[in-house]
């Protein structure tokens, strides 16, 4: 062991005594950085002035609420183990007296995750609880309830097949119908009578409409297409739905045109459907969404509110239930990303990163049209605006460099916190760096943006190793702060904790991410069509050695899923510039990925693309791959084959190359358990303490 380093394992903790070049005072921990709860899954009340969300506090999920007028949080439910369960579909009763969820994670492929090993496999359950007296229910296996605006049953999905239960009642659940292929999206009509859904077929999709009276299913305009986002006309008689033409292509390569995408209304009662309005050929005939429950709101004057990129950015446009030309309500460079209508239909809420691209704020406009009003300033991140049913307030999320995402609410124009106890006491808030933004060349000239975080004690002179940290999806775009995905969360974490033990930190906004717009977005060769991100990779690391403040020799990668295939890319393809890597259920080999995600896929079918495909995978490299690595992978992934991680450490042994590796049995894609985002963490930590000093 070297003189000048040493570790200490107390309770699994790594603990940096000395490196050379530089000795950081570590001031927090990694499991004090991760203790922040991160709140999700925010919802307004129909009635009450109510808003409710989630909050996963070191791996126990439950639902918080606040009530006007003051608007304290409290946490309504009382689960309290790290059990992986998680909490989704939240939706009120119509008197705002009680809440729907499912607990449990999503079921795939007929199985339900386990990741703590159990011996009876948690089912995923829909649940009632009572705001008056905390009391759970249970409803029935399932998933994503939605409770009728009479409030007399919750309808949920089960199976892919659609069932219900008395709400108030304690009865057995029973299947409402049997549609092939899997039911999803529940939209219930105005007055309670009906019940829209989605029917996906694989291939083709139907909106169909359930009629409790007759117990009768009408099928809207069916076609060969993919038909979806059903949204209710205001009196009950009409479905609005988003039409995608059925298109043959390989995933994680560019599109940005195809056969244009279509908004269709037809008849609640009868069927007969007509096409409202259709995008342009060019840019913005393939629909890009936003984040957000649905993609097409009902709003005042019978317009129809929706995202569209027609100018290269994703806005938000309308158009009358009639026709005519889209009118844009939030034109500009940059793009709209959550978005609600008020209880009114009147007001649009949404986040954008308007003249603050790598952040978030609030804004409003009308479904008219007219300028924009920003509600949210500053250095600040806010995003899942969720207006009260009286207008008089929008609860959000807000989070920024030091503090994690917390639930508050404007009104009048007063921002309150609605949970500020929640931070734990020892969240090392005021010893977080705040990451400067920086807009760096790729290898091949274009400008990409990237978050640099400081060590907080750097000197004149000094040389510190640096980390580049790559986000996955790659729909993704890490901000100047505390992320609004949970994934995120924790790796905005880590990157703070480095930046703690003295590395310089490089979070990567690389091409075929969200944010600057659909020509960054689908960029040319990228993914399995060329890997061009590479070139970010690559001019990423350059930036970095170039930095009189970076030691050169020790310039490390890490990230997970796509970030994970960017990582073990630039160790295969610049082992002599990269040190070494900790690459968390990274793809490896394309065509196996693609053939996750496709079922038929064939690549002796396709020659071209799987060769192509080939050539953009790490597995076309390894051969001058050099620098060590640590793998961390869940055997239960559902996102990327765990069978890549094998496969892996497979060619790596045989290469010779150093390899650890941290597998978790039973764990999936984004891990379910917080244990194992700690573990992996420290994990991590460990590696790179002795492999890039």
């Amino acid at each position: 062991m070297n003189a000048n380093r040493m570790l200490l394992h107390v309770t699994g903790i790594s603990l940096l005594v000395a490196i050379p070049g530089f000795a950081e005072k570590r001031s927090f921990t990694i499991d004090q950085i991760m203790s922040a709860p991160f709140a999700e899954h925010l919802v307004a009340s129909p009635a009450g002035g109510k808003v409710a969300w989630v909050f996963n506090e070191r791996g126990a999920r439950n639902i918080w609420v606040a009530e006007p007028p003051k608007y304290v949080g409290r946490r309504l439910t009382s689960y309290k183990e790290d059990d992986g369960q998680e909490i989704t579909g939240l939706d009120w009763s119509a008197d705002g007296s009680s809440v729907a969820y499912a607990r449990g994670g999503e079921e795939v492929g007929s199985t339900d995750p386990n990741p703590l090993s159990k011996p009876n496999v948690p089912e995923q359950t829909v649940w009632i609880v009572s705001l008056a007296k905390a009391e759970t229910r249970s409803v029935g296996p399932g998933r994503s309830p939605k409770i009728s605006p009479k409030g007399e049953r919750v309808a949920f999905v089960k199976g892919g097949q659609i069932w219900w239960a008395p709400l108030t009642v304690k009865e057995k659940a029973q299947q409402l119908l049997h549609t092939r292929g899997t039911c999803q999206t529940l939209r219930w009509s105005p007055d309670g009578a009906k019940l829209a859904f989605v029917s996906d077929r694989s291939g083709h999709a139907f909106i169909g409409v359930y009629d409790w009276k007759t117990q009768q299913v009408t099928w809207l305009d069916p076609s060969v297409d993919n038909d979806s986002e059903p949204v209710w006309s205001p009196d009950g008689k009409e479905i609005a739905f988003l039409r995608n033409p059925r298109e043959h292509r390989l995933p994680f390569t560019p599109r940005r045109s195809g056969e244009p995408w279509s908004i269709r209304l037809a008849d609640a009662a009868t069927g007969k459907g007509r096409l409202v309005w259709q995008a342009a050929m060019g840019t913005g005939s393939v629909f890009h969404g936003i984040n957000s429950e649905t993609q097409l709101w009902w709003a005042a004057g019978d317009r129809i509110v929706f995202p569209w990129e027609r100018e290269g950015w994703v806005h938000l446009y309308s158009v009358g239930m009639h026709g005519g030309a889209a009118v844009p309500l939030t034109p500009g460079n940059f793009e709209v990303e959550f978005a609600s209508l008020s209880h009114d239909r009147g007001t649009v809420v949404y986040a954008s990163n308007q003249d603050d691209i790598d952040r978030r704020h609030l804004w409003n406009v009308t479904p008219a049209g007219g300028p924009p009003k920003q509600l949210t300033f500053g250095n600040g991140i806010e995003w899942s605006p969720a207006i009260t049913d009286d207008g008089k307030a929008i609860a959000y999320f807000q989070a920024d460099a030091r503090q994690p995402g917390q639930p508050a609410i404007l009104i009048d124009r007063e921002n309150r916190k609605l949970a500020p106890e929640s931070l734990p006491s020892d969240f090392p808030q005021q010893a977080l760096v705040e990451p400067q933004q920086v807009i760096l060349p790729a290898a091949d000239g274009l400008s990409i943006h990237g978050q640099l975080f400081l060590p907080p004690n750097l000197r004149a002179g000094e040389r510190r190793p640096a980390m580049i940290f790559f986000h996955g999806g790659s729909r993704r775009q890490m901000v100047l702060g505390w992320h609004y995905m949970r994934y995120y969360h924790n790796t905005y974490a880590f990157n703070q904790y480095l930046a703690s033990l003295g590395y310089i930190v490089l979070s990567v906004n690389y091409r075929s991410g969200i944010g600057y717009g659909m020509e960054f977005r689908e960029a040319i060769n990228y993914g399995a069509g060329g890997a061009s991100e590479f070139n970010d990779v690559l001019g990423a690391g350059l930036y970095l050695r170039g930095r009189s403040d970076v030691d050169q020799k020790h310039i490390g990668l890490w990230g997970g899923s796509y970030g994970g295939y960017l990582t073990a890319l630039g160790l295969a393809r610049a082992s002599d510039l990269f040190a070494a890597g900790v690459d968390i259920h990274g793809v490896y080999d394309w065509n196996a990925e693609i053939r996750n995600w496709v079922r038929d896929y064939e690549p002796q079918k396709r020659e071209d693309a799987a060769r192509r495909a080939h050539q953009s995978s790490p597995i076309a490299d390894v051969k001058t791959w050099r620098s060590p690595v640590l793998v961390i992978h869940g055997d239960d992934d559902r996102n990327v084959p765990f069978t890549e991680t094998v496969h892996l450490v497979e060619d790596l042994r045989k290469q010779r190359v150093h390899v650890e590796e941290l597998i978790f049995p039973d764990e999936v894609h984004d891990f379910l358990t917080h244990v194992r985002w700690v573990q992996a963490m420290k994990a991590a930590d460990d590696f790179l303490n002795r492999h890039l000093h």
